[in-house]
């Protein structure tokens, strides 16, 4: 087993939020590899962000975010279970680094299942189409068509989304971190963005 350091663990922590206790931990159980120490924290933060699955979030905060000297404005509501993680610097920075997400990306919904099914079959339809028009066999089409509509869910969905500030994770990744590093179950539960021009 790989000797630990203080350096070690510091790094990790930089890299990845989580507590002391937790990186070393991590960093112990990967031989001192920093990526795979990494990954083992994320998985960890899945784990913690499952087991809080059922808990009320009745505290939180309603964060908003103006951009491009006010032509672009979000309204976003993050809850958790308790005033004292809402009041903590890391929920009030994950609200708002998630409202300058929501103005970046002009998501449609929060998640696939929240994307209006009228929505999911005009999608598709246009798909289809094209799949189509490109020529390609009859039984091809729906599979085609399938896997275009996920990468519609992966483009408008939040939760899906590249996490603006860090494309290698998703905002799904982003949120089971702070959970983990809370001890809170956290949710985005709504949002508004307004454009100037826009309909």
């Amino acid at each position: 087993m790989a000797d630990v350091t203080a350096k070690m663990v510091k790094e990790l922590r930089e890299k990845s939020g989580a507590g002391m206790m937790d990186c070393k931990k991590a960093l112990m159980e990967s031989d001192g590899d920093l990526e795979k120490a990494v990954d083992c924290l994320r998985k960890k933060g899945i784990a913690t962000a499952a087991k809080r699955a059922g808990r009320a979030t009745s505290e939180g905060i309603v964060q908003s975010y103006i951009h491009m000297g006010g032509k672009i404005g979000v309204i976003v509501e993050v809850n958790c279970e308790t005033d004292f993680v809402a009041k903590t610097d890391d929920f009030n920075e994950f609200a708002r680094n998630i409202a300058m997400q929501i103005a970046a990306t002009s998501p449609v919904s929060l998640a696939p299942e929240d994307v209006p099914q009228a929505v999911v079959d005009r999608e598709l339809e246009v798909y289809k189409a094209q799949v189509l028009e490109m020529g390609k066999p009859e039984k091809m089409v729906d599979k085609i068509a399938e896997g275009k509509l996920k990468k519609f869910f992966k483009e408008n969905c939040l939760m899906n989304q590249q996490y603006v500030k860090e494309p290698d994770k998703i905002i799904a990744d982003y949120l089971n971190e702070v959970i983990a590093r809370t001890g809170e179950k956290i949710t985005i539960k709504r949002f508004s963005r307004f454009q100037i021009g826009a309909e």
